[in-house]
């Protein structure tokens, strides 16, 4: 048994599990959830049935992660080798950043997909509060460094990274100069591409 079982579809953000679990360098073994047809074992894991799920065979017994951006932090605590944590002069931006894309970028996604617009009256109901606002501050953020903690790539470029390369595919961000550079940079990286060529051709294969 790997150190990790991975439940995932590659249509979903489990890609974004996948390039964590890359990056740190983390043996797994993957289970892939049809989402007509459950596995039991997943489901006593996340009730929710969501994916990404991943569960960590610990030497002190299982423990179960979900939700991406949990599994990125807790990848990168777990694997210090790999040196994707945060060190103590990065870790404002580095939570800041992660639990923002988590946050408000994931919010706004989704509300710009499913045609949602808040009306002013509503912006502060909203984690994100508009369209504008949120995607300008990782704009400005992003502008001037080369990743989220400036210099050094950690776990929180696969998280915000992932919401920027996603947004940029389905048009729900601007393709502009500092977006579009920053996606370049992370897909150079070779655990990107080992990873999203594990789902590429998973999804190539569910479409015969």
């Amino acid at each position: 048994m790997a150190e990790y079982t991975f439940f995932t579809n590659p249509m979903s953000r489990g890609q974004i599990a996948r390039w964590a679990l890359h990056e740190a360098g983390a043996e797994y073994d993957q289970v892939l959830v049809d989402w007509g047809n459950k596995p039991a074992d997943f489901l006593a894991a996340n009730p929710m049935g969501k994916v990404p799920t991943v569960i960590h065979h610990a030497l002190s017994g299982d423990r179960v992660i979900s939700e991406a951006a949990a599994i990125c932090a807790y990848l990168a605590d777990e694997h210090p080798l790999a040196e994707l944590a945060p060190r103590e002069t990065e870790r404002a931006d580095y939570y800041r950043w992660m639990f923002f894309a988590a946050g408000p970028i994931e919010q706004m996604t989704t509300c710009k997909a499913l045609k949602i617009e808040p009306t002013p009256e509503q912006e502060p109901m909203v984690g994100f509060g508009s369209v504008e606002r949120a995607l300008g501050a990782l704009e400005s953020w992003m502008s001037d460094r080369e990743w989220v903690c400036g210099e050094r790539f950690t776990m929180a470029d696969v998280y915000v990274g992932s919401q920027v390369d996603w947004g940029l595919t389905f048009g729900t961000m601007p393709p502009n100069r500092a977006f579009a550079a920053y996606a370049e940079r992370l897909q150079q990286r070779d655990a990107y591409k080992a990873a999203k060529a594990v789902d590429n051709a998973l999804i190539a294969e569910r479409r015969k």
